[in-house]
């Protein structure tokens, strides 16, 4: 079974950075591509930003592109999510997820695999 924990999350202020970290643990061998999706209160899971297997391949929801950037260590088991210059909208909680297929996707009912969420709130 694969199990993700994410880490990192806070209160910043508008303009401020956060780094998020998400460790995969379980059945690693497997290959995963991994992303980050963000629910705020009242509204839907939404797609932040994917990244494939190997790394060589990233996606970004349009909202986030030049400000967050995702990455991933396998040696480590880890994926990471930089995001600079937050502003208030960016205030969800945030999930890293696991999907077998190798490129990722911005949709979640692929994904098998999710963390428990961490906090961001950016304050303006």
């Amino acid at each position: 079974q694969t199990q993700l924990v994410e880490s990192g999350g806070g209160l910043v202020q508008a303009g401020g950075s956060l780094r998020l970290s998400c460790t995969v643990s379980g059945r690693t061998s497997s290959n995963y591509a991994l992303a980050w999706f963000r629910q705020a209160p009242g509204k839907e899971r939404e797609f932040v930003a994917a990244i494939s297997w190997s790394g060589d391949t990233t996606y970004y929801a349009d909202s986030v592109k030049g400000r967050l950037t995702i990455s991933r260590d396998n040696a480590k088991n880890t994926m990471s999510l930089q995001m600079n210059s937050l502003k208030p909208e960016d205030t969800a909680v945030y999930y890293c997820a696991a999907t077998r297929d190798y490129s990722g996707s911005s949709l979640p009912g692929l994904y098998d695999y999710w963390g428990q969420g961490t906090q961001v709130t950016v304050s303006s």
